[in-house]
């Protein structure tokens, strides 16, 4: 056995900006050959970026992509690091569209690899773009056959692993883009473990920290031995690069032949000399975090990207003093600062004095700016001229100040904030247009409302815990939610209770279950029926909701994709 001093990229990159993201590698493998590394792993479509949905439809984007990751060979070489090997994603084209890695050495491309396994489900649409690969690429560099494989590869029984399994490796490299949902963590250590007995062979997983519209990349990268023993993990939505030894088993002689498998086997060989024998030194094994750290982890990674790379520097908001506002408000302020972040309080008639001061308060401890923009007069103006009454009075309130906000962004140049979250979206509880769902990006759009309070609760802990004043005011947190719409209105006059709501939601948008199965779950039928109705008919508001993070098996957007026009309806 010999180790292989491995750098683990876990970085950020940009979705169509390949020069800014060759640079990234560049600068990251700096970083890595200072620490001796023999091989850094760059995450999957690393120079273009993941996904690049409809743009790898386009001949000249592909070509880019293919220029890209020559240049970017003969660049590491020119500036001294082509003695460092360099696994990296990107767009290929060898007649078709391929999801590529890239094994760079010495100023040159020495080895490709066409992933095998492509996605087609959630969020996922690589069928519709790739053509699959029908080649496990082995590198034979430093004395040791080094296999390439790419995310799904990890995911899917059969196919690279078995063939690496039988073609005796020393080592697979598994490149990746995975997008972070609640509890995958827990999911892939098992996974690598199982993938790594099949192999046969130590598993360096490398996953990208970033946000790209609704999808954040959470990192999350680890090494894992063919006994099970996890070498090293990386801390979640942590940008960096990180050094592992590894200890491998030496290259054979007399390569195994694979037969009757799915995959053929393409073989490369470096001219480097085999690595030196040296003692492994011990990597770090990150804790895991809690539920709500990873999830708040995400919004801020997933907002803070979103704003950033959109060209934005500030975001505006609706602060109401109650909770959906607040968490986002805070959100925001962990992404990009509170010196960014601009709260405008906008009362009514029906606003009480505890909502202007509990939005107050919010902005002073986050050091955000606040402003209060009185809407009664604009609202009666608005009434008065169409004799507006009823439900329609109620929405020409919430309008007014969504156009408000859309009217400061347009001044100002901030990009709003859309402050609704995934219970009251479901059922289609707010007004469309107004501050809840208008703007740029909505962080809470995928987060439960029960979850909500958690994470608040969760958020101005950590700030107790290091003696920093909360960041949500109690009171935001205790109080009945209530829109404010009419006097003394309450969430609770038109919907259940949330910890009954949401777990009817769950099952029923996020599990697909039918109204008989949820009813037999031990909930009331009539309530079941209900919801399910009010989830039916609100996909046309849900269409028009601005994108925002996903942190579910399943989110409103590219995971659940229903008819708008539609008459079926559960039965119960």
């Amino acid at each position: 056995m010999i180790a292989l001093r491995l750098a683990l990229a876990q970085v950020n990159y940009t979705v169509g900006d390949l020069s800014g993201n060759a640079e990234t590698v560049v600068a990251r493998t700096a970083e890595a050959a200072a620490a001796g590394a023999h091989i850094v792993l760059f995450p999957e479509m690393m120079l273009t970026g993941y996904p690049v949905e409809d743009l790898v439809l386009r001949p000249g984007f592909r070509a880019a992509s293919r220029a890209a990751v020559e240049k970017l060979a003969i660049t590491l070489g020119d500036t001294g690091l082509g003695e460092t090997a360099v696994v990296v994603g990107f767009v290929d084209d060898d007649g078709a569209p391929r999801n590529a890695s890239a094994f760079l050495l010495g100023g040159e491309v020495v080895a490709r690899y066409y992933k095998h396994h492509l996605p087609n489900y959630g969020v996922f649409d690589e069928r519709r773009y790739f053509v699959p690969g029908t080649s496990l690429t082995v590198v034979r560099h430093l004395g040791v056959d080094i296999a390439l494989t790419i995310c799904e590869d990890v995911w899917q029984d059969g196919g690279p692993f078995t063939v690496a399994g039988r073609a005796g490796i020393g080592l697979v490299l598994n490149i990746n883009s995975s997008p972070y949902e609640r509890n995958k963590d827990d999911v892939r250590l098992p996974l690598l473990q199982r993938r790594a007995a099949e192999a046969g062979a130590p598993i360096a997983y490398v996953n990208a920290v970033a946000g790209q519209d609704e999808l954040v990349f959470d990192g999350d990268s680890m090494v894992v031995a063919p006994d099970g023993t996890l070498v090293t993990r990386v801390q979640q939505f942590v940008e960096g690069v990180f050094v592992v030894d590894v200890p491998v088993a030496e290259a054979s002689d007399s390569p195994a032949e694979v037969v009757g498998e799915s995959l053929t086997v393409t073989r490369v060989a470096t001219s480097v000399a085999p690595a030196p024998a040296h003692e492994a030194e011990p990597a770090p094994v990150a804790p895991r975090l809690s539920d709500e750290a990873e999830v708040w982890n995400a919004l801020v990674v997933g907002l803070r990207d979103y704003v950033r790379k959109n060209g934005f520097s500030s975001v505006v908001l609706g602060v109401s003093g109650g909770i959906d506002s607040a968490v986002v408000a805070a959100i925001a302020a962990d992404a990009i600062g509170g010196e960014n972040v601009h709260g405008v309080s906008m009362p009514s008639a029906y606003s009480t004095e505890h909502s202007k001061s509990d939005a107050e308060d919010l902005m002073t401890r986050l050091g955000a700016h606040f402003r209060s923009v009185p809407m009664k007069t604009v609202i009666d103006d608005f009434v008065g001229m169409l004799s507006l009454t009823g439900v329609a009075e109620e929405n020409v309130q919430a309008r007014v100040r969504g156009t408000t906000l859309m009217a400061l962004s347009n001044t100002e140049g901030h990009l709003v904030l859309a402050t609704g979250n995934k219970s009251e979206l479901a059922v289609g509880y707010a007004t469309i247009y107004d501050a809840g769902s208008i703007g740029g990006f909505s962080p809470l759009k995928d987060v439960p409302k029960t979850f909500v309070w958690a994470l608040a609760r969760w958020r101005n802990a950590q700030a107790e815990a290091v003696g920093a004043t909360p960041p949500i005011p109690p009171n935001s947190i205790t109080k009945p939610p209530s829109a404010e719409l009419r006097p003394d209105q309450l969430d609770s006059d038109s919907l259940p209770d949330y910890e009954v709501l949401d777990a009817i939601l769950a099952r029923y948008v996020d599990g697909d279950r039918g109204v008989r199965e949820i009813i037999a779950d031990g909930f009331d039928p009539d309530l079941v029926r209900k919801i399910s109705r009010m989830v039916d008919t609100a996909e046309w508001k849900r269409r028009q909701y601005p994108p925002g993070t996903k942190i579910s098996y399943k989110a409103f957007g590219r995971d659940r994709r229903l008819p708008i026009t539609n008459r079926w309806r559960e039965n119960g």
